[in-house]
């Protein structure tokens, strides 16, 4: 397994006035990580912009020795016009696509605490979740770039809803981006979870958490609540909850063999906190 760090993790350093993009890559470069994921970012007039942005932003990627992985992006097939998020989506291709990714992640719907209608299960909306990934994945195919759902958002988070989606959507480019910490946050057994996820990952999230019980008080600042009721924070890899090791021994045990992205949530300062958690989870990635 490689490496990688999610811009996402960089907090405040990716703005013009601080690092920027470039600055963030090249710490990333330093860090002793491979690769960077990207995520979707507003104001761009039109998506040819966004396009001529992400293919600079890629060569730059090529010129440091670093390696595009995965563009994340938001989706709602469920609140928005269906044809209208499609064919949205299908532009959000065309960027991964530029920035050299081979993968995009794109989710279903925000979920909680998102406006998703009340009184329909994920079993009464797979059928509109599953015509639009399929629709989406055909084009991103044509363009060599591979789709993905990640355990995210609430409402598709739990594992076995994600792989009812794949095995559903039923198409060879279409697969999971497998999040270790995210399954904290459907309040789900995270070795569980990443067994069962595993063989359909295209991609892979490193991500900890500090937990603690939702019948104790309210801790304050920086945490929130998981979709159960308990109290999550981010944290430097390797120092929450989270059994980060024994699921990356998880994944490698089920032939995974790609990278895993590191997305650093932590109140800590965010190169403190990714270039921590490379150094860990290179440690648990040879244990």
């Amino acid at each position: 397994m490689k490496i990688g760090v999610s811009l996402y993790s960089f907090h405040g350093y990716t703005a013009k006035d601080s690092l920027g993009i470039k600055g963030c890559i090249d710490k990333v470069k330093e860090f002793g990580a491979e690769g960077v994921d990207f995520v979707e970012t507003d104001g761009f007039e039109n998506i040819n912009d966004y396009i001529a942005y992400a293919a600079d932003i890629g060569a730059y990627c090529k010129e440091v020795g670093i390696e595009p992985l995965c563009f994340c992006i938001g989706a709602d097939f469920l609140n928005r016009d269906f044809d209208a998020e499609v064919e949205r989506v299908k532009g959000m291709v065309d960027v991964a696509a530029a920035y050299g990714c081979p993968v995009m992640r794109h989710d279903a719907t925000p979920g909680y605490p998102a406006t998703v209608k009340t009184g329909r299960s994920f079993d009464a909306v797979l059928p509109i979740l599953v015509k639009a990934y399929k629709a989406v994945t055909e084009y991103a195919e044509t363009k060599g770039v591979k789709t993905c759902i990640e355990n995210h958002g609430y409402f598709a988070q739990d594992p076995e809803r994600v792989e009812k989606l794949i095995n559903a959507v039923n198409h060879h480019n279409f697969g999971a981006l497998v999040d270790i910490g995210n399954f904290a946050c459907a309040d789900a057994d995270h070795n569980y979870a990443v067994g069962l996820m595993a063989p359909y990952a295209f991609h892979a999230h490193a991500k900890d958490f500090h937990k603690k019980s939702g019948s104790l008080d309210f801790p304050g600042e920086g945490w929130f609540m998981s979709r159960g009721g308990n109290f999550l924070r981010g944290s430097i890899i390797g120092h929450g909850d989270v059994p980060v090791r024994q699921c990356v021994q998880t994944l490698k045990r089920n032939g995974y063999d790609g990278f895993l992205t590191i997305e650093f949530e932590g109140m800590e300062d965010a190169l403190y906190g990714i270039r921590l958690g490379i150094d860990n989870l290179k440690r648990f990635i040879q244990q």
